[in-house]
Order: C-alpha cells, then sequence, then structure tokens
C-alpha cells in the first residue's frame, strides 16, 4: 500500500501564498465595505444618515426607510413589473438559447460553422441606438411590456456556453442510439439533454434573469407608460435625478424636507432592489462556476 507523500512548500511559496491572501482579503474589505455600509444606512434613523453617523453599525435603529419605501403603491409596481420581466424574459431567454445552442452542437447539422461565425460577429459589431429604436417602433413593441422581453430574446456569450456544454456532455453516440430506437429529436432534447444539462440551465438562468432584473436603459428608451417601468428605474430617478416632481415621491418629499428621508430611502431601495439577487446566487453558486469554466473553451 503506497504512502501518501506531503509536499512541502518552500519559504518562496510561502511567501508568494500570503501575499495573494493579503490581496484577497483587501479586496474583500473593499467589496464588503459599500454593502455593509449601505444595509446599516438602510436600518438606521434619517437624522444619523443624514448627518454622516453610519458607517458599519446601524446607528439609532429604525425601519422608517422601508416602511416608506413599502408604503408606496409605485414601488410595488415597479417590483411587480421587474419580477414579470424578469420571470417571462428568462424562460423566454432560456428556451431560446436552448434551441439555438443544441443544433450547433451537432456535427450532423449543416452549416452550423456559418451561422456561429454570424452569431459571433454581431458580438463585435450593432447598428446603434437610433436603428434599433427605429426597428422596435416599426414592430410596434414601442411602449409594451415586450419590448423589454423580445429584442435580447438570447445572448451570443450564452449560446456559445450552452453549445460547449452540449458538445462536451451530450455524445453523438447517444443522439444516434436514441434515433435507432425510434426517438424524434425533440422528445431527445426533452427527456435526454435537458435533463442532463440542469448546470448549464441553471447557468444561463441566472445569467438571464440578473440581466434582467438590472435593465432600466430600454425602459428608458422605450418605455412612456409609467405603470410598466421596472424597479430600476425608480431606483435612478431618486438616486441620480432626485426627481421630486411625480406622484411617487410627493408624500415622500414632504417627509424628506423635515427629517431627511430622502438619504434614507435611497439606502433602503438599493437594499430591496439586490436582495433578490443575491437571495438567488448562493443556490446555482456551483453551477455558475462551473459554467463560466466551460465558456472559456469556445471549441
Amino acid at each position: 500500500m503506497m504512502k501518501s507523500v506531503a509536499i512541502r512548500e518552500s519559504a518562496t511559496d510561502r511567501l508568494f501564498m500570503s501575499i495573494i491572501y493579503l490581496f484577497l482579503a483587501f479586496i474583500l474589505i473593499i467589496v464588503l465595505f459599500p454593502l455593509l455600509h449601505i444595509l446599516s444606512a438602510s436600518f438606521s434613523s434619517p437624522s444619523a444618515v443624514s448627518s454622516g453617523k453610519v458607517w458599519l453599525w446601524p446607528v439609532e435603529f429604525s425601519w422608517i426607510g422601508y416602511q416608506a419605501a413599502f408604503q408606496n403603491k409605485d414601488i410595488w409596481i415597479g417590483f411587480g413589473n421587474s419580477l414579470f420581466y424578469t420571470v417571462a424574459g428568462t424562460l423566454l431567454n432560456v428556451s431560446f438559447t436552448v434551441m439555438i445552442a443544441y443544433p450547433l452542437a451537432r456535427r450532423t447539422f449543416y452549416g452550423r460553422n456559418i451561422i456561429m461565425l454570424l452569431l459571433v460577429v454581431t458580438m463585435f459589431f450593432d447598428g446603434g441606438l437610433i436603428p434599433n429604436y427605429l426597428l422596435v417602433k416599426s414592430l410596434g413593441l414601442l411602449d409594451t411590456r415586450w419590448v423589454m422581453i423580445l429584442p435580447g430574446a438570447f445572448a451570443v456569450f450564452q449560446v456559445i456556453i450552452a453549445r460547449t456544454f452540449f458538445q462536451s456532455t451530450i455524445p453523438d453516440d447517444l443522439a444516434e442510439a436514441a434515433q435507432i430506437d425510434g426517438c424524434s429529436d425533440l422528445a431527445f432534447i426533452w427527456r435526454v439533454v435537458l435533463p442532463l444539462s440542469k448546470p448549464v440551465l441553471a447557468v444561463l438562468a441566472l445569467m438571464y434573469a440578473v440581466g434582467h432584473w438590472n435593465t432600466y436603459f430600454n425602459a428608458l428608451i422605450y418605455l412612456s407608460d409609467y405603470t410598466k417601468f421596472p424597479l430600476q428605474i425608480f431606483l435612478r430617478n431618486l438616486l441620480i435625478l432626485n426627481a421630486d416632481n411625480s406622484d411617487m415621491y410627493v408624500n415622500i418629499s414632504a417627509q424628506a424636507v423635515q427629517q431627511g428621508l430622502k438619504d434614507l430611502l435611497q439606502y433602503s431601495l438599493i437594499v430591496i432592489a439586490s436582495v433578490p439577487v443575491l437571495v438567488i446566487y448562493p443556490f446555482v453558486q456551483k453551477h455558475f462556476v462551473k459554467g463560466v469554466m466551460i465558456g472559456s473553451l469556445k471549441g
């Protein structure tokens, strides 16, 4: 029976690893500090936030910011719209990505290299904002909920990830054996490919969902109906524009003048907008790392 031999690290290796750990710890502090500051400020009193007393822990613990946010119906409208765009858009994105990536992964699919080349070209060249706006307008999607979903029905980078996964995981022999048994291509995808592709499906769903949840530029350009705005538009208006003339901020602004509630509301809305993604990510984190590694092999 062979004994395992421990490999001794040299002093240079230990020094190098210590430097790496210190550097990573420094990066961690840089990333965590603003997150902890925002979270602490959202649970502090308006006077403590406006006076700059909050650092890493809540000062004069208070729920006023969250109460002001959730008591306003427009926050719920934005939250509901973002949830709809995220769920519906992610389902459509993942479906389209699989339908495009799987045929491109099959060696028997004629012209797949040419189609893949055309898809990759779109990653580097774009028509621009004005042609896209005219296209959306001509399709009748302007100021509709579909404009937040259909124009970005799939992303080429995600197609590359899914295609690489199918090539390295689903062998052609398995598809040929299924065809001999009388299984159609659609049945093979539904019964064999999808059950074996749960890791990459989780990665695709996370990538698309985060993109839909954080999007605001398309809504800013294509939407004018206030009731269709996603949550990020309301957050942008408060953080950047400080738009006090809309119905959303009538009551809140009056309180902000007296108590400094506006500063507190900013932090509360940031936390509300970030929580869904932070909750979902830990469940798919291991699949996400695997998917990124697969996507780095664009064979």
